[in-house]
């Protein structure tokens, strides 16, 4: 039996298919293209969608996943920039998500991607002209595509690999907040892991590649040079996956083991106050999950910090691409089971052992704070634990029945 997701998948195709179809018969030149094999994943895919030839002969190129809509005047609202500004290369689109609301974790999604679009891209568009390109639901000049060397698929974020090449080479980048692209968030646990493994594993990689690449550039100034090495990758990609991780989840827990050992007040309390009131300021409708944004993103911090590694070291799955597995609305019915109500399946299924075991390590370190410790740590360490325990047991997101 084929599984209901890839017949939808293949259903979705068809629909395409027919849809090109009736377009091309009304004079229209649009095309239908597949490929027969996933060399490259998507870099491979757009490589060579790129070399057909009516592709060449486009200035333009419009990018889009999947699960992407895109209103009828996208192109009227984003083409005028490029075509204004010979220097832009790329016009990236702000993402809205119609399934926010699925469950807790695609809430706490969006309160990461709306930080990510408003501080970190628009920041970046403002101040340097230079932010990583999200895949998608972004329109790219093709000579600057050429130009900075094509399509690679060296690593797993071929979309920030093309962004920096480019902006070595002189081009500028744009960040458009005002048009926003609807798009689906990854509702299953699964699904959301693999994603964020991807983006941190492709990122450390991507850094390792071009870090001597970045500092010789010859047609950026060294103050962009800085901001792309430091702030955009080894702060960014880099110390805050490994900091998050071993300060908040192994570091803070461990001290209350060792009576003798103090953390500063500013890493404690300071750097999570400030991150906090900046996403509670981005997002005040939210401020109820603001503490289970911060749990979720502590545990996330294990598997980011792992694929970090992993990136930087080249080792194990730093080159593996798993497509990032959407419900769509055409799965909106009884296979698809919310948050934290019993699903019918194997419990091998739903366990996820190192949250598991790491829950124990945080219950074991806040009883002892508890019964002898000097300090308080002991009430977010045991939050903590919870946090892992029921992302350990599979209570997260949404789960998908066996058909």
């Amino acid at each position: 039996m084929i599984p209901r997701i890839l017949r939808s998948r293949f259903s979705f195709q068809g629909m395409v298919e027919i849809e090109c179809k009736l377009w091309a018969n009304k004079g229209i030149n649009i095309y239908y293209e597949v490929r027969d094999n996933r060399k490259g994943y998507k870099a491979g895919a757009l490589k060579l969608g790129m070399e057909h030839d009516y592709a060449k002969e486009c200035e333009f190129v419009a990018i889009f996943d999947s699960d992407f809509q895109p209103e009828p005047d996208f192109l009227m609202k984003t083409i005028p920039f490029l075509v204004h500004n010979p220097r832009i290369a790329l016009v990236q689109a702000r993402w809205q998500f119609v399934n926010f609301s699925d469950c807790l974790m695609t809430r706490i999604q969006k309160l990461t991607l709306d930080y990510h679009f408003k501080v970190e891209q628009e920041a970046g568009s403002s101040t340097f002209a230079f932010f990583g390109f999200n895949g998608t639901a972004g329109v790219w000049r093709t000579s600057a595509i050429n130009e900075a060397g094509g399509w690679k698929d060296r690593t797993t974020v071929e979309d920030m690999d093309l962004a920096v090449r480019a902006t070595l080479r002189g081009w500028k980048l744009l960040y458009v907040g005002d048009v926003k692209v609807k798009s689906e968030l990854p509702s299953t646990f699964k699904a959301y892991r693999y994603q964020q493994h991807r983006w941190s594993c492709g990122a450390a990689y991507l850094f390792r590649k071009m870090a001597i690449e970045i500092l010789k550039a010859k047609e950026v100034s060294l103050w962009k040079k800085f901001h792309l090495t430091y702030s955009f990758f080894f702060v960014r990609k880099i110390v805050t996956h490994l900091v998050t991780f071993f300060l908040y989840c192994v570091v803070i827990p461990t001290s209350v083991l060792v009576p003798e050992a103090t953390i500063p007040a500013w890493g404690v309390v300071y750097i999570p106050t400030t991150i906090t009131i900046l996403n509670a300021i981005r997002n005040p409708s939210s401020l109820h999950l603001i503490p289970f944004w911060i749990l979720f993103e502590n545990v996330m911090a294990m598997h980011r910090m792992k694929a970090t590694i992993i990136g930087l070291l080249e080792a194990g799955t730093f080159d593996e691409w798993i497509v990032t597995d959407k419900l769509g609305e055409s799965l909106k019915d009884k296979t698809r089971i919310p948050l934290l109500e019993k699903a019918s399946t194997t419990l091998s299924d739903r366990l996820n052992l190192p949250e598991l075991g790491f829950a124990a390590f945080l219950f074991l370190c806040a009883c002892y704070n508890l019964a002898y410790g000097q300090n308080y740590y002991y009430g977010y360490i045991y939050v903590q634990a919870v946090a892992f325990l029921v992302v350990g047991c599979g209570y997260v997101g949404t789960f998908i029945a066996n058909p």
